[in-house]
């Protein structure tokens, strides 16, 4: 708006200027005193080509070929505005009178240049008499200027292409196809501004009305109300503006498709999961700083299916910009961000994954690295496709592509879990934890942990982890940490221990415990426990193995044995469980078993097998074997003997 103010200015000094000359000079003549007045007023360089035209009446006017204004003097950029052609006209019997009323401004093809240099500086600063300078105002004291007696029938800006460079930024923005209507006609009254421009691909629309225009060029505040539309969604504000710039009101966005209103914007597309915005409502009361910080209060934000509510403030400057939000949410699904499987093309499945493998598609988290953040999140439940979760308080903190997520309060599956979880993607993306359950029902956390049925208790449970990779599948394999578990009476569905204690068979059933204590150490993927403890009512049981959280399988051996008692003798029968977690086989090792349960047996049974065989050679071979004496030691003894024997009688 300020650029637009000046170009207003400019071709009143033009008008001004013109008038005083057109009944004495030729018209060319008129348009090189006023380009040199123009040029002295303002401190910039005007060139007009082509052939120039002066009008009387009705209207007072004259209109140019190419126009061209030029640059400030620190800039290297060419001009700032240029023009095939410029046309403006006032009322002669207002300006007669001391008033000035454009009734048409009208500028073809213009190229505008807008520019601010690292120290702040900008370009449309022209120091125009009579017009405040960008930002001399304060708030409490608005900057003052002698007032002009101006009003605008219309403006007309048609194919203009605005460019605008900021150096401290380091970034360069273009806007083609710029089409601009203002009107004005009263200078204390409203201005109505009409425009398009096309970014990208599509046009986008801005509608406006200002109430009081003349306030703006004052350097004081008025009532705006704009509207901005586009492919994929609308904006709209109602409030109060400054042109330091400052604003607050209200904005609302209503956005069918965000990602494509971000692209008519000539921004990035968005590639949104389902639950954070593919389409989205958003309305909250807005205050904008000259600073450039952003503040949403009293915010009302519906993503897809989710609803927030809270507030936002969006802070500039810095390696990368900041965000700060407080936002409550009632039942939030987030179940879209659940890892997908490796299926069958077309399809998408979530969860474990046990029937296919982890899922080795790459994991974009450069989105970390667009800005610092620290959002606190509170919602009645969180659905994460894998995992459910109740109420739920917790703090994200992003710092350098670096995001730290504090869970104040996670109830789920009985109890509660505490602790945190890291996402760090400085160096390659890696992901880590350390985590403490408390009360948590086994049974269905293992489900959709790992699609285990098999077990149901209720435990506590500490974790630490760390995995690397790009993907859930590097991830997976690649994880190292620790976890120990403890529970009290539950039921292990499968086998019956009772009759596997006494028939063998393992064939269904269950088997309840009273506890059962486990730790594992974690390393490339594989937990691997020795020290499983289980108590029962009449048997005791161990447990040792490996569970393969990358592979998807595990080998793990249970081994229950009987308590010793007054009529019964501890009995011990190992069990392997083995296989992918889809489908493990259950089977007892007997081999194991014998180990186990008869080895004095085997030891008597063999020491009785050796003093028979020892006993025969002895009565076939003539050979004795010392008492304590080896029997193979001796039968090589009475061979070598044998053979010096025969070998002294070659020589007899």
């Amino acid at each position: 708006m300020r650029w637009i103010i000046r170009l207003m200015v400019l071709a009143l000094v033009f008008v001004v200027i013109a008038v005083g000359s057109i009944l004495l000079l030729p018209s060319e003549r008129i348009a090189r005193i006023a380009a040199d007045q123009i040029a002295q007023a303002t401190g910039r360089k005007v060139e007009m080509t082509g052939e120039t035209k002066v009008s009387f009446y009705p209207v007072l006017g004259i209109s140019t070929g190419r126009t061209t204004v030029a640059n400030a003097d620190w800039s290297d950029k060419g001009p700032m505005f240029q023009a095939d052609s410029f046309k403006v006209g006032v009322d002669p019997q207002a300006l007669f009178g001391g008033a000035i009323r454009i009734t048409g401004l009208e500028a073809v093809n213009p190229h505008i240049l807008l520019q601010k240099d690292k120290s702040g500086r900008v370009n449309w600063e022209l120091n125009v008499e009579g017009v405040t300078t960008t930002g001399a105002g304060t708030e409490s004291a608005p900057a003052q200027s002698s007032q002009l007696a101006l009003t605008l029938d219309r403006a007309l800006i048609t194919g203009a292409q605005l460019t605008y460079i900021d150096d401290q930024a380091g970034s360069t923005t273009q806007i083609k196809d710029v089409n601009f209507d203002m009107r004005w006609p009263s200078y204390t009254g409203e201005a109505t501004i009409d425009a398009s421009f096309r970014p990208a691909q599509e046009v986008v629309s801005i509608t406006g009305r200002i109430a009081r225009l003349d306030h703006l060029i004052d350097g004081a505040v008025s009532d705006l109300t704009a509207k901005v539309s586009t492919k994929g969604g609308a904006v709209d504000f109602t409030g109060k503006v400054s042109s330091l710039p400052q604003a607050a009101g209200r904005i609302s966005a209503d956005l069918s498709d965000s990602s494509r209103f971000m692209t008519s914007l000539g921004q990035a597309a968005l590639d949104l999961p389902e639950g954070l915005g593919r389409a989205a409502s958003v309305a909250g009361d807005l205050t904008y700083s000259e600073a450039g910080r952003l503040s949403l209060r009293n915010l009302s934000a519906k993503l897809d299916h989710n609803s927030l509510t809270g507030g936002v403030d969006f802070i500039p400057g810095g390696a990368r910009p900041r965000i700060e939000a407080q936002l409550d949410a009632g039942a939030l699904d987030l179940s879209a961000l659940a890892p997908e499987s490796d299926g069958e093309a077309g399809t998408k499945e979530t969860g474990t994954a046990v029937d296919t493998g982890w899922s080795k598609a790459p994991i974009d988290a450069s989105a970390l690295g667009l800005a610092d953040a620290q959002i606190a999140l509170s919602a009645k439940s969180i659905d994460l496709g894998t995992f459910n979760f109740g109420q739920t308080r917790m703090i994200a903190a992003v710092d350098n592509s670096r995001a730290v997520f504090t869970l104040k309060e996670l109830s789920g599956y009985g109890g509660n879990v505490s602790g945190e979880f890291v996402a760090n993607n400085r160096s390659g993306l890696s992901v880590g934890g350390s985590m403490t359950a408390r009360g948590m029902d086994m049974e269905r956390l293992l489900t959709d942990a790992a699609g285990i049925t098999r077990f149901a208790t209720t435990g506590d449970m500490t974790l630490n982890f760390l995995g690397v990779g790009q993907s859930v599948h590097a991830i997976m394999n690649s994880l190292s940490g620790s976890l120990s578990l403890g529970t009290g009476r539950g039921v292990i569905s499968g086998f019956d221990l009772d009759k596997l204690m006494r028939s063998g068979d393992v064939t269904g059933g269950t088997t309840v415990f009273d506890e059962m204590s486990a730790s594992f150490a974690i390393k490339d993927g594989n937990m691997q426990g020795d020290d499983l403890k289980m108590s029962m009512p009449l048997a005791r049981a161990t447990g040792t193995g490996r569970i393969g959280l990358g592979a998807q399988d595990l080998n793990y051996t249970f081994t229950p044995s009987l308590l010793e008692g007054d009529s019964r003798k501890g009995l011990a029968i190992p069990v392997r469980i083995k296989g992918p977690w889809a489908n493990p086989k259950i089977y007892p090792d007997l081999e194991a078993a014998i180990d186990l349960n008869f080895k004095e047996e085997k030891k008597k049974l063999k020491e009785e097998a050796r003093q028979e065989v020892q006993k025969a050679i002895e009565k076939e071979l003539g050979v004795t074997v010392p008492e304590g004496g080896d029997l193979k030691d001796t039968l090589k003894k009475e061979a070598e003997d044998t053979i010096k024997k025969e070998l002294f009688k070659l020589f007899d």
